[in-house]
């Protein structure tokens, strides 16, 4: 989001020519930020869905008869939304880890009775549990997935055929992945292959909990055991503490960073991976093409094709990306 204010960034590079170059459309805006115009056509719909741009009407413009020109909202009012939206960020992780924290403390409470809770210690309960909760989904599946990863390959292979028979019944799966997932030489696969088959999918360097939910029916919370080896599910039905649970995985979800199937475990030649380096020690795009002797604009083509591959929208979100694999 507040890469709009990034003059590096696709969305930042158009956003800053609108401030100087009012009502300009997006063939011309094209030409002046060094980007594709399909590459422009969709930043400015993103600006507009922000209400950071407006189209203004084609013949008060400088475009061609018939094409929408743009005008950037005023930098002011851009940055007292983007504090706006922060705040109510803030808020809204503070809540949950609050109610995350009574979930921490119920959980290990030896007495009472919480009727939307369940308590399951059987491992073999445990992974039929989680067919089921997939089983009975009928719109999405959400799930933070965090090591140790216990299961067997044959454990993985069985998750993707569920999976995939899920997916292609119309379920929407969205994982956050532990950043560590990459390096599991059976986890690390099976997530490509997941990505690669249309799962939604995001990383975060350490996320706090094992979390499964079934759209807005069922969740699982996987931990530790206390007093033995392995794990133990806490079933949770809906409820305030299931509200909770699902108030912090969209949290977490909007903190962690796109993976892409494209690049997934790939490599890179040694120019892109000086480029890479350059984002991520802050160095704009001039800057990138004069170290290595090449042009602006193949340095913008290249910054932009490094973007998609890493599926991240900000130059911070591919440096962790890359370096997540390996890449620097």
């Amino acid at each position: 989001m507040h890469d709009v204010l990034d003059p590096d960034s696709d969305r930042g590079r158009v956003y800053h020519y609108l401030v100087g170059h009012p009502r300009e459309p997006a063939s011309r805006l094209a030409d002046r930020c060094g980007l594709s115009e399909t590459v422009v056509r969709a930043v400015l719909k993103e600006l507009a869905a922000e209400e950071f741009v407006v189209a203004t009407d084609p013949e008060a413009g400088a475009g061609a008869a018939g094409e929408d020109s743009w005008e950037a909202l005023p930098p002011a009012q851009v940055v007292e939304a983007l504090l706006q939206r922060d705040a109510a960020l803030r808020s809204a992780l503070r809540r949950t880890g609050t109610e995350l924290e009574q979930l921490y403390r119920f959980a290990r409470k030896d007495a009472g009775h919480y009727g939307a809770l369940e308590v399951v210690e059987d491992a073999a309960r445990v992974l039929a549990i989680s067919r089921q909760i997939q089983q009975a989904a009928r719109h999405q599946v959400r799930v933070i997935d965090v090591p140790p990863y216990s299961g067997t390959s044959g454990h993985y292979l069985e998750q993707e055929v569920l999976q995939r028979e899920r997916m292609a019944a119309g379920v929407v799966y969205r994982t956050i992945y532990h950043g560590s997932a990459f390096d599991d030489p059976v986890a690390g696969p099976n997530m490509a292959r997941m990505i690669a088959a249309g799962e939604q999918a995001r990383t975060l360097d350490d996320p706090p909990l094992k979390l499964a939910l079934s759209d807005d029916e069922l969740a699982v919370v996987t931990l530790a055991a206390d007093a033995r080896p392995g794990v133990v599910s806490l079933l949770i039905r809906p409820s305030s503490l299931f509200r909770a649970l699902s108030n912090v995985f969209e949290s977490l979800w909007r903190l962690a960073v796109p993976v892409s199937a494209d690049g997934t475990g790939t490599q890179i030649d040694d120019r892109d991976r000086q480029i890479l380096t350059l984002m991520a020690s802050g160095a704009t795009d001039d800057a990138i093409a004069r170290r290595l002797g090449l042009g602006r604009r193949t340095v913008v083509r290249r910054v932009s094709a490094l973007l998609a591959s890493l599926g991240a929208t900000t130059r911070f979100q591919a440096g962790v990306q890359a370096a997540r694999r390996g890449w620097l």
